[in-house]
């Protein structure tokens, strides 16, 4: 089984939409005995929130089932837990770094990394555009569907 965190800055926008959409996708390829998905966040302020509105409006406009989440913090154990971590922008990365002591055994990414794209997925929490943080997220998250189609 394929172990896998996204993170952001509070864990209520862009990752808890990576980790509904990434859940979404591995469902309907049949493939969910193949992973375990989560999110979580690398600051404190919104522990215990549920999802931003944003990003449960955009979510149900896509179809895309919105799942049980409160926010949580990402922790140095997560990097022993899971087997990718990965972030959506390169503040994101550094605070991981921060947290887990560095990146020993490679498992720290961005997202779009996984598309060829070395830009960041823009924080909907100060753009307001939950539609661009959506259609980031879908071709990181294909990306990535694609990244693990050899396992079984």
């Amino acid at each position: 089984m394929i172990k896998v965190l996204f993170i952001c800055h509070g864990n209520i926008c862009r990752s808890t939409m990576a980790q509904f959409v990434f859940q979404d996708m591995v469902n309907k390829s049949g493939r969910q005995a193949d992973f375990y998905i989560s999110s979580a966040a690398t600051s404190r302020e919104e522990i215990g929130n549920g999802p931003h509105y944003g990003t449960v409006r955009k979510l149900r406009q896509e179809g895309v089932p919105v799942l049980d989440h409160r926010a949580v913090q990402m922790t140095k154990k997560d990097y022993e837990k899971y087997d990718y971590l990965i972030g959506m922008d390169s503040a994101n990365i550094r605070n991981m770094h921060r947290i887990t002591g560095g990146d020993p055994e490679g498992k720290i990414y961005k997202l779009l990394d996984f598309a060829g794209e070395a830009r960041d997925i823009a924080d909907p929490w100060y753009t307001g555009n939950f539609d661009w943080t959506y259609e980031d997220v879908v071709q990181g998250c294909k990306a990535l569907l694609a990244h693990f189609a050899d396992y079984r």
